[in-house]
């Protein structure tokens, strides 16, 4: 084989390697909660109700990839993307899908139907509201991607507390709820919850991934 055709067919080996680690539905799922946060084996699998054997094994093929990367802390094995292209590279595979492919605008219409028509919402307007406290902006995900970044002025509500907390939240304002971007459900079941008991509530497509990537700002803080 000519020079250049060992150098084009080893580069491009290289390049599969990336397209077969995500090659896999669970792998993607995996990659978009550790865009959110750092995460244990066994947090990652509860997330995605697989076994733990199985969260590791696809973890495996991400961390070969280095699209993934971890570390022993403990008993326990913490994994994190290895840069933020890794973001990058989701965002290009959900563009490209919902283009190309018909299916993704089928499914999540179906998710969709029934459901009163989500708002537009200009982020600069929403975080100057939110900053007044003309709008109350609630991140629904898990305290500990909240703590790895969130959208200006919003508080933590994770959903499984939403219930608890239904008591301090003000029904003379608007509440914007997000999570992880267009296609998580924890924004969508926050809305129709606080609907359900008469709260003016909207939900924000964005997620932070999706924020940043408007060049908007993000904040951070320390864990307890």
């Amino acid at each position: 084989m000519p020079r250049y055709g060992r150098y084009k067919t080893a580069l491009y080996d290289q390049f599969a390697r990336v397209g077969k680690a995500l090659a896999s539905a669970r792998r993607i799922e995996l990659l978009d909660l550790l865009l959110q946060a750092e995460r244990t084996v066994e947090d990652l699998a509860g997330q995605t109700n697989m076994s733990i054997a199985n969260t590791s094994q696809h973890l495996q093929v991400l961390k070969q990839a280095r699209i993934v990367e971890s570390e022993r802390r403990g008993n326990h094995v913490v994994y994190r993307v290895t840069s933020d292209h890794a973001g990058n590279l989701l965002t290009s595979i959900q563009q490209f899908a919902e283009v190309g492919l018909a299916e993704v605008d089928a499914i999540t219409r179906r998710f969709h139907d029934g459901c009163e028509e989500m708002e537009p919402v200009d982020r600069v307007q929403l975080m100057t509201r939110a900053k007044t406290g003309d709008a109350i902006v609630l991140d629904v995900r898990p305290k500990a991607e909240y703590e790895a970044g969130h959208l200006p002025y919003a508080e933590s509500l994770p959903l499984e507390d939403l219930e608890q907390r239904l008591a301090s939240l003000p029904k003379d304002k608007q509440i914007v709820a997000y999570c992880r971007g267009p296609y998580c459900v924890l924004a969508v079941e926050a809305v129709e919850r606080l609907r359900e008991r008469g709260f003016n509530a909207i939900r924000l497509e964005d997620g932070v991934r999706e924020w940043q990537e408007q060049g908007l700002p993000v904040e951070y803080e320390e864990s307890a």
